[in-house]
């Protein structure tokens, strides 16, 4: 019994650690698929597509079944499956230096640039193996699509309508791409193309088109720039004749401003000049009516001064002939003693009234100067106005009498002059002096020193004062 249980025992450990070690196996064969790729698993005639059901293609209706699994080796029986690995992502394919030919077999080369993804999984796991042997199948494809296009054109012209080829390579292996279960992205691309090894074609057309190129260059350049000249000169011609225009404008403007200035100033000193004619006619007219007044005025004065001279001489040579007369024999010898006291008197009377006569014909003067604005205002009264004239000439007496005086004491102060003042005051023999000095007082003299001569003391007198009447009429 003891042995049985320990065999029990054994047996039921080694059943525990072969289930054990069984499912650890099992579960080390689970999957899960990356969220960038695809998992085609191939279980007998039955395939599945395994990965994430949202990155898959909707539009070919791959059913997904799940993105876990269990990998049995395809050695085991019903269970073992084959698994084909794919990228969910687009992927792309470059084909660089391939050699062509144009039409004429000219060489070139070029690169190519695709991108594809995998729109049927379970196609393309049908027919590779694993993506890269689906790369080489696409490689072949596109390579194939390339050269038996580009055969049909000649170099030139696949260099000047290079953009076109990429949708005639995209529509030329589009159909032969389904069967692989793959679909291009966009167009195939040609990239660039160049010359072969020691080739030198494509670099000839372009240094012919570079040249073209360089000659339609200058040649437009040289265009433009005539044109960009003849705008220059033309839009300078405009800017030349608006200008000639605007200073026309201006000119014309300035020249009838200036004209109208000067008419206006012309008018102003038209004005001026015919309003100062008019003053100058009115004070022309002030001064002529002032002139032919003053020379009436100075008439009348000369004239009464004239007969006031005349009268006083006449009074004082009769005056001055009866005292003579009367008192020549006695007073002669008085007379003669006196004469040079009373002639130095009559000498500082005189000056003294020159002195005064010149302050008065100074301060007239300078009355006459002050009073002209008011002479000439007052000239317009003084022909309506009677009793101003009147004034006018009983002041006009007064200064000429003054200037009679002056006259006269100017005449005493050099004359060699001795008068007897025997009766009345000096001023009283001053003036029978002038009258002396006058033609009729001359007379009277002559008259009364004949009389003495016609005795012997006046003969005697006259004598003494070195007169001889006798030698005179002899003579």
């Amino acid at each position: 019994m003891e042995i049985m249980g320990y065999v029990w025992i054994g047996v039921s450990v080694v059943a525990f650690l072969i289930v054990f070690f069984t499912l650890k196996w099992i579960f080390s064969l689970r999957r899960v698929v990356p969220t960038n790729e695809v998992h085609i698993v191939r279980q007998g005639s039955k395939t599945m597509v395994y990965g994430t059901p949202e990155r898959g293609n909707a539009e070919q209706n791959t059913l997904f079944s799940g993105n876990s699994y269990y990998e049995f080796p395809s050695s085991i029986p019903v269970l073992g499956v084959s698994v084909t690995k794919m990228p969910l992502s687009i992927f792309g394919i470059d084909i660089n230096d391939f050699d062509a030919f144009d039409k004429d077999r000219v060489p070139f080369v070029v690169d190519i640039q695709s991108f594809f993804r995998i729109s049927d999984y379970e196609v393309a796991a049908s027919r590779i193996s694993d993506i890269e042997e689906l790369k080489g199948q696409l490689l072949s494809i596109v390579q194939g699509a390339v050269r038996s296009i580009l055969a049909k054109d000649l170099l030139n012209s696949i260099m000047e309508e290079r953009s076109k080829y990429g949708q005639e390579f995209t529509d030329e292996v589009k159909e032969e791409l389904k069967s692989w279960g793959v679909e291009t992205v966009k167009n195939i691309e040609l990239m660039d193309m160049r010359d072969a090894a020691r080739e030198e074609v494509i670099s000839n057309i372009m240094k012919m088109k570079k040249s073209e190129i360089e000659k339609t260059s200058r040649v437009t350049v040289a265009k433009n720039n005539q044109e960009a000249r003849e705008a220059e000169i033309a839009a300078q011609k405009e800017i030349d004749l608006k200008d000639q225009d605007a200073q026309k404008e201006v000119g014309l403007r300035k020249a009838e401003v200036s004209k109208e200035v000067g008419i206006a100033n012309e008018k102003s000193s038209q004005e001026v000049k015919e309003q100062a004619k008019l003053t100058k006619e009115k004070e022309m007219e002030v001064v002529k009516i002032g002139t032919l007044k003053q020379a009436e005025i100075d008439k009348e004065a000369t004239i009464i001064s004239a007969e006031a001279h005349q009268r006083e001489t006449e009074i004082n040579a009769a005056a001055s002939k009866t005292q003579i007369e009367l008192q020549a024999e006695a007073d002669l010898i008085q007379t003669t003693k006196k004469a040079e006291g009373s002639l130095v008197t009559a000498t500082k009377s005189a000056e003294g009234i020159k002195l005064e006569g010149d302050a008065k014909a100074e301060a007239e003067k300078k009355m006459q100067m002050a009073s002209v604005e008011a002479q000439l205002k007052l000239a317009t009264e003084i022909g309506e106005n009677q009793g101003y004239q009147q004034y006018l000439i009983e002041i006009r007496k007064v200064e000429a009498n003054e200037k009679v005086g002056l006259a006269q004491a100017e005449n005493i102060k050099g004359a060699d002059i001795k008068i007897i003042a025997g009766a009345g005051d000096v001023t009283g023999g001053i003036s029978n002096a002038m009258g002396a000095l006058s033609p009729k007082g001359g007379f009277n003299i002559a008259g009364a020193m004949e009389a003495l001569a016609a005795t012997d003391a006046g003969k005697e007198l006259l004598s003494k004062l070195g007169i001889n009447l006798d030698k005179t009429q002899d003579a």
